[in-house]
């Protein structure tokens, strides 16, 4: 879809004046409408719809997103989705554009992948498409990876959504294995642990392709992780370097959590929902010859925020040493602190709740007992959230998803688990190994993570 076409039909669509210009900069402007650019000299009204992000890739982002979202409110969604759909997919091409320079490249390309399909994913997710485009264009995403990384994390300002640089290979990926996914996530009504894919962008500047896969957050928007855990039931090379463990919020891994006989305390009809759930994922995974998948956990530890607020004195935190650096609140950066964005608007100004970086002068007891939703008064969006159970030493909340689902038992994977083998010997709980057998291991992992 090239500018041109928009051309018209851009200052409608949100599209800024300048850019729709550059398509008919051919055409003189005639003397009537120069006269009403003269008198209208306010520009300041389009600072609505400035992007402003230290990273002109996520001002990209966030001027794609926008416009993506303002097109498809335009289009009826589709009865139902056909074969096509899932080849479809929607771009823009924006030339020599005189709108937000100090932000956005001279000349950019986005483009959507499969725009009806994450549309109708959303919509089984419960994602409203109006507070997706507020969550991921009102302010810019914060960092959540080392800069040097070939894969980003980034977050939305509200901590909704994890935005994930990926590779090509991994759209490929997405492509092959979308009509399957979808098809899933129909047949269990989205009630599922899996990622919950809401869109796909490549975002392209200065000749340089960007891919980005949009999902819902496994954590709360809301409530501080205390510790985090990616679990694949594996043991060998399965511990987290001191390196990580310094980390204010490192992630910890199997052995990390053997080691310190971390159990989760959940009601037996929680635990038995919660593994009958994991266990058709995983079959599904399964048939589609998947592996390598991680359980995210992340505890949020409701005792040691309500011991704060009656100023007790922090009690120790089962499993965690004191060289983990994990901190008591791990909030999220706002947009003027994360050197990334420079909107003038502060959180408060945002729509947000004053508790969302966990700065709310309520305790996390009496936050999880006001809000509609699930069980204990969690938040309709922490879809990832179980409460602990009357019986656990320690008011908690946990939140687990499964992550990292797109790597399939190919060639690449069959030689790593013969080399694997050789070093470790065959019967090593080694991470490579295929996929019926990595599923029967990793469902006995988690099984035994509960108390």
């Amino acid at each position: 879809m090239s500018l041109e076409s928009r051309g018209a039909r851009a200052l409608g669509r949100g599209v800024p004046p300048s850019m729709a210009s550059s398509a008919n900069s051919s055409n003189p402007p005639s003397a009537s409408a120069s006269k009403t650019k003269t008198k209208k000299k306010h520009f300041v009204s389009q600072k609505v719809s400035v992007f402003r992000a230290g990273n002109p890739l996520l001002s990209v982002f966030m001027w794609g997103v926008n416009h993506s979202i303002n097109e498809l409110t335009h289009v009826p969604a589709p009865v139902m989705l056909l074969p096509d759909d899932f080849k479809a997919n929607s771009k823009i091409k924006v030339n020599n554009h005189l709108f937000n320079k100090e932000n956005l490249p001279s000349n950019f390309k986005f483009k959507e992948y499969c725009p009806q399909v994450f549309r109708n994913l959303r919509e089984r997710f419960g994602v409203d498409d109006l507070d997706y485009q507020i969550s991921l264009t009102r302010h810019a995403p914060y960092s959540e990876g080392n800069v040097r990384s070939s894969m980003l994390f980034h977050r939305s300002y509200d901590r909704r959504h994890v935005i994930k640089q990926i590779s090509s290979e991994d759209v490929a990926d997405m492509h092959s294995f979308l009509s399957d996914y979808h098809q899933y996530v129909v047949n269990c009504h989205g009630n599922t642990l899996l990622p919950q894919f809401l869109g796909m962008y490549r975002l392209s500047a200065d000749s340089e392709d960007t891919y980005m896969l949009v999902m819902r957050n496994v954590f709360s928007h809301r409530l501080t992780i205390h510790r985090k855990y990616d679990l694949k039931g594996s043991l060998v090379s399965r511990e987290a370097s001191d390196k990580e463990k310094v980390k204010e919020l490192p992630t910890l891994k199997d052995m990390d959590f053997l080691n310190v006989n971390q159990k989760l305390f959940v009601e037996q009809a929680e635990k038995a929902l919660f593994m009958e759930k994991m266990r058709r994922d995983v079959e599904f995974l399964t048939r589609l010859k998947i592996m390598d998948y991680s359980l995210l956990l992340g505890i949020h530890e409701v005792w040691r925020l309500e011991g704060e607020e009656e100023g007790e004195e922090e009690r120790p935190r089962p499993g965690v040493g004191a060289g983990t650096g994990v901190s008591a609140m791990v909030a999220a950066p706002s947009a003027s602190s994360s050197g990334q964005a420079t909107g003038e608007e502060d959180n408060n100004n945002l729509g947000l709740m004053p508790h969302m970086y966990g700065q709310s002068p309520e305790s996390p007891g009496t936050l999880l007992g006001k809000g509609p939703g699930l069980g204990d008064g969690l938040s309709v969006l922490d879809v990832y959230a179980v409460h602990s159970s009357d019986c656990s030493p320690r008011a908690e909340v946990y939140f687990m998803g499964l992550i990292d689902i797109l790597t399939q038992y190919d060639t690449k994977k069959k030689a790593a688990h013969a080399a694997k083998t050789v070093k470790h010997g065959a019967g090593a709980e080694i991470s490579t190994v295929n996929p019926e057998q990595y599923a029967k291991r990793f469902m006995d992992f988690i099984a035994n993570i509960f108390a």
